[in-house]
């Protein structure tokens, strides 16, 4: 039975005779197998269907095109003055042989792009995944910079509040040797007793009693109050500090200073207050004071 040639099979195939002129022209004549190959894979080309340069053919080591006069398969040609002709059997059975052909190209080419799709998706996966962990290691480096920046805060805190009670031990302790005792707690002395009053009508006034103690009620801006006696001459500024040693510790944070208020009549003691006894603020015997907090000036 006779063949077609490579290039009356590829056109019956159903390729155009210059793609398929071409794609024979560029694989150098190795066979219609070697063309469809070259047809499939450059189907998508946008330069498929341009003409072939003539020039190419010595370059790849051919004679001209085929469209060309004196061509292998041109008008006058011996391979075209002898070339048998077939049956209609055999042309449907060749050209049927070369569909399979091709549709086995075809299951091959899809079968290569799965693979280089699953190619990818596997990549794409695996740097999804290398950029899911760095996400993940940079979440906690921010997480364990924030906790140590707390744990810094915390410890800068601690240590303010340290420096505030030292400080107020340090005033507590100058306080008392400045004036020769102690503003802790300390016993009430006992009240003297009352002198015999003299049933002589030549009773003399009685003269205005000097008080050497005085004692202090302390009313705590949450209700509670601190009772307390001090001496006569001490300065307000020991009231002030007994306050601050012992009204306790305020929820969130440090102690702010404290004001001191008079009952009745009511007053605002001032810092220059602070420095006078309480004999000279009328605080002397007894006295109420009122804590506020100071607001900052």
């Amino acid at each position: 039975m006779a063949e077609l040639t490579a290039l009356e099979s590829l056109i019956e195939m159903g390729f155009p005779r210059g793609r398929a002129e071409k794609a024979l022209a560029l694989t150098g004549n190795q066979g219609i197998e070697a063309a469809m190959d070259w047809l499939m894979e450059h189907e998508d080309d946008p330069d498929v269907d341009e003409p072939l340069d003539t020039s190419l053919g010595h370059i790849l080591g051919r004679e001209p095109t085929f469209s060309e006069p004196g061509g292998l398969e041109g008008p006058g040609s011996a391979a075209g003055e002898g070339k048998p002709i077939l049956s209609e059997e055999e042309r449907q059975e060749q050209t049927k042989r070369m569909l399979e052909l091709v549709a086995q190209k075809h299951r091959e080419r899809e079968e290569r792009e799965e693979r280089e799709a699953l190619e990818r998706e596997r990549q794409r996966r695996r740097q999804g995944q290398e950029l899911s962990a760095a996400r993940q290691r940079l979440q906690e480096d921010e997480m364990r910079r924030a906790a140590e920046e707390r744990r810094r805060e915390k410890a800068e805190e601690l240590a303010a509040r340290q420096r505030v009670r030292e400080k107020i031990e340090r005033d507590k302790a100058e306080r008392a040797k400045k004036y020769g005792g102690s503003v802790g707690s300390r016993p009430s002395p006992p009240a003297p007793e009352p002198a015999p009053v003299s049933s002589s009508p030549s009773q003399e006034p009685p003269t205005k009693r000097e008080y050497d103690q005085c004692r202090i009620q302390v009313r705590l801006p949450d209700g509670t109050s601190l009772t307390q006696t001090f001496r006569a001459r001490e300065q307000l500024a020991a009231v002030r500090l007994y306050v601050e040693l012992h009204r306790g510790e305020e929820p969130g944070g440090g102690q702010d200073p404290v004001q001191l208020l008079s009952g009745f009549p009511r007053r605002a003691f001032s810092e220059a207050d602070m420095e006078r006894p309480l004999q000279e603020l009328g605080l002397v015997p007894s006295a109420v004071l009122i804590v506020a907090k100071k607001c900052p000036s």
